[in-house]
């Protein structure tokens, strides 16, 4: 897709009602809300530049693409682990682009410009696209009773 840009999100606040039914779509059988709320409450904690969590979004002539964020904890018991690349998503219309690769590369960005040597996530499904961004799994993980594995990328330096 021409014309993406990768952004903060504290640039674009009109995009989070949007971001929160996506990842309330998303997610919403496996967390059980019952409303984008919750999703649209953790957006709004993630408008930062200078402090985690960060979260960006991928846009394109005023319309909403994707979003990913960088996050100090992203799993529940493993706060040995940071920081994590989470909340990676692309709109159903827009996936198979390279939009999900584009945002990993800005996070990934920000990550080594604070001098962060390496990044973890978790996935339920997604083990094969991750692996071809050079991410390898560390090991099988259980999150809300389903099976999904941590992973990691070493960050090479600029």
């Amino acid at each position: 897709m021409r014309g993406v840009q990768i952004s903060y999100l504290i640039e674009h606040p009109e995009y989070i009602p949007q971001l929160g039914q996506w990842l309330f779509e998303q997610w919403d059988s496996i967390l059980g809300e019952k409303n984008p709320e919750a999703r649209i409450k953790k957006l709004k904690t993630h408008m930062n530049r200078d402090k985690l969590p960060i979260a960006w979004v991928a846009h394109a002539n005023g319309q909403l693409l994707g979003t990913a964020a960088l996050r100090v904890h992203d799993l529940e018991g493993r706060q040995d682990l940071t920081p994590w690349l989470g909340g990676v998503f692309v709109g159903p219309h827009f996936r198979r682009q390279g939009i999900g690769a584009a945002l990993c590369a800005a996070v990934e960005d920000e990550a080594r410009s604070r001098g962060i040597h390496t990044l973890y996530l978790f996935t339920l499904d997604k083990q094969a696209w991750y692996t071809r961004l050079g991410w390898s799994i560390i090991g099988p993980c259980v999150w809300h009773q389903r099976p999904g594995d941590i992973m990691c990328k070493l960050l090479q330096t600029i």
